[in-house]
């Protein structure tokens, strides 16, 4: 019998921030998820799917600005677009953030984007991009 192939899956992100306790405690705030115990230089925050955002601290270089979407139950959407209101970042429709305050309904559901302390620019969406 051969043996059953199994697909690539993503474990973790190593991502960078000049402040990783800042920054876990930013995105485990918006999620509502808790932030890990340090792994070595990592201070984690897992997420639903087994993939853990790690946050490196580089305090002393430029960070390089990059996109992360999580995906959100419908559920939970409102409650993050609070918690992003609570604490003053603002939202908006698209990537280049030129709609504020405002979400967006591609394919079906709900999204929107913000800043993180470093300038990644992170999505909740409610509904996966449509792929041909």
């Amino acid at each position: 019998m051969p043996a059953q192939s199994v697909l690539p899956q993503l474990n973790h992100l190593a991502v960078h921030a000049h402040d990783r306790q800042l920054s876990a405690e930013f995105l485990a705030a918006i999620l509502g998820l808790p932030v890990g115990a340090p792994f070595g230089p990592f201070l984690p925050v897992d997420l639903g799917n087994g993939v853990t955002f790690d946050f490196y601290e580089k305090r002393d270089e430029p960070i390089q600005s990059q996109h992360y979407a999580f995906l959100v139950a419908e559920e939970q959407f409102d409650t993050m677009i609070a918690r992003l209101e609570a604490v003053g970042v603002t939202y908006y429709a698209d990537p280049r953030h030129s709609q504020p305050g405002r979400t967006n309904s591609l394919f079906g559901g709900r999204g929107a984007y913000f800043l993180d302390p470093d300038g990644h620019n992170l999505e909740i969406m409610t509904r996966p991009y449509a792929r041909p």
